[in-house]
């Protein structure tokens, strides 16, 4: 017995020794002690004055560097529209005593996880699945997700020239079903670009397309480029990640990442100019539709006053002038404008003389006749409030009379007045019209769930919801209500249904952001006849700033029947256009280069 004990002892003692061992090589790593190379290699053996090219800009290795005033120097190099990362640097008060008025100190965190102690995740991706970036299609899904994470955008030619790289890893994350490019990731390999005598690696450019529908996605990225480093033998795995961002730092945790005494430090230029300078008063208390202007202003150095944050208001001021907004609304839109798009019907009545194509409409009366003799001659219709916004009240695809009463009833809820309309079969096309011309194109399509096998399709809602939430800052969430609870009925199903592994059931009709809906960028692809309609219903509203609704077979067909006019579009929803900039170009054209040349509509 006492020898059974004893070997129990020592082999607990040997375990903590190790332990031990692992904590004591851990600290002397993380130390604000310049880095030294393990007795076994010498530092001497490690390339110096290491820049690393990719693409959106150089990081470069500050250990490689022998002085301060030599990175200093390098990082004063930095090209136009760059985002240079000077990265290890301990001890960044000394770097940026160099440059001051050049320099600052990038407000991140540096989190590290030890690949010898990292163990991969059972779970495996559902609906997805990651590979390596392979071709030029897949470059520009890159960038496109990049622009629609206000990320620096990486010319395609060098994604391709470097996709076989053995320093630059690209992995990206493709839908099963639709082939859509979800996310990508960078990984970089310290060994292999200058000898690293720690063995090191790097994470750089996660990004999620916010409009993805599967779950897990950054982390299976993360976990991929992860086991890929660990496999090629490197000691660890690093990254920097914005002291706020609290989803991204929860979810490194989660994975065994940790903090290190690592910083970065960047060039002040205009991309990084957020970073740097205070925003204005009460910036962070705006939604994301008046926080993409007022950041833009802020750029160009328009003036900002906040008004009223909950409301979205603001006044941006230049060379004298002076214009109060609410998000997109400013005081060019005048009210008789303002008032043609507030109800629908005189909206319809508008373009429909201006040559549009509309739906035949009534207006809905307590009489089951006419009501069931509309119905009949359409087949499905529309039920919408006559005034309303963000997709309330909004019920389509409406069979039977009973679903056409109940869709009134609650639409009488938020307008007196109630529209019945014939419904168009086709995509949902939403066309942001900015000083009568067209800045930005996409197809809004409606809220959908992806069964798993487990959750019923109310809990499916639920996550998708928060999802989509956390994607656009609150914005968008599916709400579980009548109309919701209809359309999954109308499939044969109900909110306690279990859908099969990857079964889709579309959960609302409406495309609407607000109501759960995605939307996905058409410019390069509308037809020139969407065009032309959009911009005719904006001279006939005389509005210099709309968002037109239209319903089309597909973008790339000229077939359509107008919807709606807004007057109020949210111009953060139309990455990677450059809606914000046209906007303020609108109100102040001196503030900026008026880039009329990319507009796909002629002044008339």
């Amino acid at each position: 017995m006492a020898k059974k004990e004893d070997v129990a002892l020592r082999a607990s003692r040997g375990r903590s020794d190790k332990a031990l061992g692992y904590r004591l090589k851990r600290l002397r790593s993380e130390t604000m002690k310049p880095t030294s190379a393990p007795a076994d290699q010498s530092a001497e053996q490690q390339d110096r004055s290491v820049s690393l090219e990719l693409g959106w800009g150089r990081l470069l290795f500050a250990q490689t560097f022998e002085t301060n005033e030599e990175l200093a120097g390098a990082l004063g190099d930095e090209g136009p529209a760059r985002r240079d990362i000077a990265f290890y640097i301990r001890d960044p008060h000394v770097l940026l005593s160099m440059a001051p008025q050049e320099l600052f100190l990038d407000p991140s965190h540096t989190y590290r996880l030890d690949l010898a102690t990292y163990r991969p995740s059972r779970r495996q991706p559902r609906g997805f699945f990651i590979r390596r970036l392979t071709s030029e299609a897949d470059a520009n899904a890159v960038n496109a997700i990049y622009q629609s994470r206000g990320m620096v955008t990486v010319r395609p030619d060098f994604f391709w020239t470097n996709r076989d790289s053995r320093a630059i890893t690209y992995f990206v994350a493709e839908d099963d079903q639709t082939g859509d490019i979800l996310g990508t990731v960078t990984g970089v390999d310290h060994r292999r670009v200058f000898q690293d005598a720690e063995n090191g690696s790097s994470l750089w450019c996660l990004a999620v397309d916010p409009q993805c529908r599967h779950a897990g996605v950054g982390e299976m990225l993360v976990r991929r480029l992860a086991e890929h480093f660990a496999a090629r033998g490197a000691s660890f795995m690093d990254l920097s990640v914005m002291h706020d961002n609290d989803q991204a730092i929860a979810l490194y945790e989660k994975l065994g990442f940790h903090r290190v005494p690592v910083f970065a430090v960047k060039r002040k230029n205009p991309i990084n100019e957020k970073l740097f300078t205070h925003p204005p008063a009460d910036f962070d208390l705006l939604n994301p539709y008046a926080r993409l202007i007022v950041d833009e202003a802020h750029r160009r150095g328009v003036a900002v006053d906040v008004t009223d944050a909950e409301g979205g208001f603001f006044r941006l001021s230049f060379g004298g002038r002076s214009i109060h907004c609410r998000e997109s609304l400013s005081e060019l839109t005048s009210a008789v404008a303002m008032s043609i798009c507030d109800d629908k019907a005189v909206t319809r009545r508008v373009v429909e003389r201006a040559g549009l194509i509309v739906p035949e409409q009534m207006e809905a009366v307590d009489d089951d006749e006419a009501l069931g003799a509309f119905l009949k001659k359409h087949g499905r219709v529309v039920v919408k409030p006559a005034r309303g916004e963000q997709g309330k009240g909004v019920a389509v695809g409406l069979e039977t009379l009973d679903e056409m009463k109940n869709a009134i009833r609650i639409a009488r809820e938020l307008s007196d007045r109630v529209l019945v309309e014939a419904c168009f079969e086709g995509e949902d096309l939403r066309l942001v019209v900015i000083d009568y011309r067209l800045v930005a194109a996409a197809v809004r399509r409606a809220p959908r769930v992806v069964g798993d096998g487990h959750k019923t399709i109310g809990e499916l809602i639920e996550k998708q919801s928060r999802r989509r939430a956390a994607a656009t800052g609150g914005e968008s969430r599916i709400p579980i209500d009548d109309e919701t609870r209809r359309c999954v009925a109308a499939l044969g199903y109900e909110l306690s249904s279990v859908l099969s592994e990857g079964e889709e059931v579309v959960v609302r009709k409406t495309a609407n952001l607000h109501t759960g809906g995605s939307i996905h960028d058409v410019t390069e692809k509308v037809h020139p006849d969407l065009v032309k309609a959009a911009c005719t219903a904006a001279r006939a509203i005389d509005i210099p700033v709309v968002g037109i609704d239209l319903m089309v077979r597909s973008p790339g067909q000229p077939d359509y029947v107008f919807i709606e006019a807004n007057e109020r579009p949210g111009l953060a929803n139309h990455e990677p256009q450059p809606t914000a900039e046209r906007f303020v170009d609108l109100l102040f054209p001196r503030s900026g280069v008026k880039s009329a040349e990319r507009a796909l509509a002629p002044r008339a």
